[in-house]
């Protein structure tokens, strides 16, 4: 009687350590598979330039959406193609639409589009006049 008493003891024993292994080891699994789908969740983001150009361009885009579509612009898209000469490149009326629509649309603030004037004139200084008279012309014809 005593061996089986010392036998079921061990084994209470043996599946109380498992749990308490099991516990121990469970959150940082947790930890890992949240890391693992914010990576996919930022994977899923659509960073190319029309997608972009959409979200600015959606009138319903939020004050938050607006704002993180033009950092990823910036990211992804900030440097303009060299001028062609004295000709303009033709991607930058890409980027005067954005501007434009930035400054007209009504959940833009002034930190948006002060943000995306100055971070694309630092990265594109060749432009810095073609940039400041398409934010003029946006904000100009604001209703």
């Amino acid at each position: 009687m005593e061996a089986s008493l010392l036998i079921q003891s061990i084994a209470g024993l043996v599946v109380i350590l498992a749990i308490l292994i099991f516990l121990l080891l469970k959150p940082k699994v947790s930890v890992k598979a949240k890391s693992i789908n914010i990576k996919l969740e930022e994977e899923k983001e659509k960073t190319d330039l029309e997608s972009l150009r959409h979200i600015i361009r959606n009138r319903l885009s939020t004050e938050k959406e607006l704002f993180r579509a033009v950092e990823l612009v910036l990211k992804h898209h900030g440097k303009i193609p060299g001028k062609l000469g004295l000709r303009l490149n033709p991607q930058f009326d890409s980027y005067m639409e954005i501007i434009i629509t930035l400054c007209r649309h009504p959940h833009t603030s002034k930190d948006i589009i002060l943000k995306f004037d100055k971070e694309l004139t630092r990265l594109n200084p060749e432009y810095k006049s073609e940039i400041n008279e398409a934010v003029t012309k946006g904000l100009n014809s604001r209703g």
